[in-house]
C-alpha cells in the first residue's frame, strides 16, 4: 500500500512559478512510476507528466517547456516545478503512482493507476 500526499499549491499570478511536492509512504518508492495529473472544474482529469522508474520523463504538450517533473528517491518524493504559469493551468493537481509496466506505454490512462493523492489546488490569476 502506498499513500501519497501532495503539497505546494496556491494562488499565483500569470507568469509566476510554483513547485508541487508529492510525498509517498512505503519503502519501495523507486519501483513506482510517478505521474502528475490535473483536473479543472467541469473537465476530465488530464495527464501532465510522468517520471518513469528509469529516470526518463514525459510531458503533455500543453506543459512541455514550462513544467519539470523530478523525483528524489531518497526522500520518497516527486516534484512538479511549474514555470510561466497561465490561467488555463488552474486546476486541482494530483499525483499518481503505479509500479506496473503498462505505465511505460500509456502514462495518461488515469483510471488504471493504483494510487492517488488527495490533490492540491493551483489557481493562476490573469
Amino acid at each position: 500500500q502506498v499513500q501519497l500526499v501532495e503539497s505546494g499549491g496556491g494562488l499565483v499570478q500569470a507568469g509566476g512559478s510554483l513547485r508541487l511536492s508529492c510525498a509517498a509512504s512505503g519503502r519501495t518508492f523507486n519501483s513506482y512510476h510517478m505521474s502528475w495529473f490535473r483536473q479543472a472544474p467541469g473537465k476530465a482529469r488530464e495527464f501532465v507528466a510522468v517520471s518513469w522508474t528509469g529516470g526518463v520523463t514525459y510531458y503533455a504538450d500543453s506543459v512541455k517547456g514550462r513544467f519539470i517533473i523530478s523525483r528524489d528517491n531518497a526522500k520518497n518524493t516527486v516534484y512538479l516545478q511549474m514555470n510561466n504559469l497561465k490561467p488555463e493551468d488552474t486546476a486541482v493537481y494530483y499525483c499518481a503512482a503505479d509500479e506496473r509496466a503498462w505505465v511505460v506505454l500509456g502514462p495518461s490512462l488515469a483510471n488504471r493507476y493504483d494510487y492517488w493523492g488527495q490533490g492540491t489546488q493551483v489557481t493562476v490569476s490573469s
